[in-house]
């Protein structure tokens, strides 16, 4: 089996240390560590720190992809919709609500003073919503959901509200504020 290379070691390495730590709170020295490999090697295969965060922020979307359960038409959409949330919402409780969304993390640290990142975000975030607004398209032709709301505006608000849950859910170390998102969430989109 081929040894992996450093440069897959410092990234698969980075998205545990950053989601952990965020942007501002490690070093390269702390990713380097972490993935055992010599410092001086790090700017050999990236850049810079903002590099191996917008790797590492593609890479913990890739382990974490939950698009495919949004348009699996097999299910209705209101429900391909709880499924997506719910997938989310279990993966985060599993990490003992210590650590939110990557996408917020970055967002709250990094948006400002790292301009490509911000760029990455926006079209991350934009993607997200596109999708979201899609199902809930889907939903509103099925009656499933309450046809005066704005597909578009919805779907951004439910992504704002899920990424402020997530913010809080690490202050609280509870799930409650995913709780409190999911039940007014999926009442909101109701008839």
């Amino acid at each position: 089996m081929a040894r992996p290379s450093l440069r897959e070691k410092l990234a698969s390495s980075a998205v545990d240390t950053l989601h952990t730590h965020g942007f501002r709170g490690c070093s390269i020295q702390d990713i380097t560590e972490a993935a055992g490999v010599p410092k001086g090697s790090f700017f050999n295969h990236f850049e810079n720190k903002e590099d191996l965060a917008i790797d590492a922020l593609r890479r913990y979307l890739d382990e974490n992809a939950c698009s495919d359960m949004l348009f699996d038409e097999s299910v209705s959409p209101l429900t391909r919709l709880k499924n997506h949330f719910g997938y989310l919402s279990d993966r985060l409780i599993s990490l003992g609500f210590t650590r939110g969304c990557m996408l917020g993390l970055f967002a709250a640290e990094m948006s400002t003073d790292y301009p490509r990142m911000r760029e990455e975000l926006r079209s991350i975030f934009e993607t997200w919503c596109g999708g979201v607004e899609q199902v809930l398209r889907e939903a509103q032709a099925k009656g499933e959901v309450d046809p005066r709301h704005d597909a578009g505006q919805m779907a951004r608000f439910l992504v704002n509200a899920w990424e402020g849950a997530t913010v809080r859910l690490k202050i609280t170390q509870s799930r409650e504020p995913i709780d409190d998102f999911l039940n007014v969430a999926f009442k909101a989109l109701l008839k």
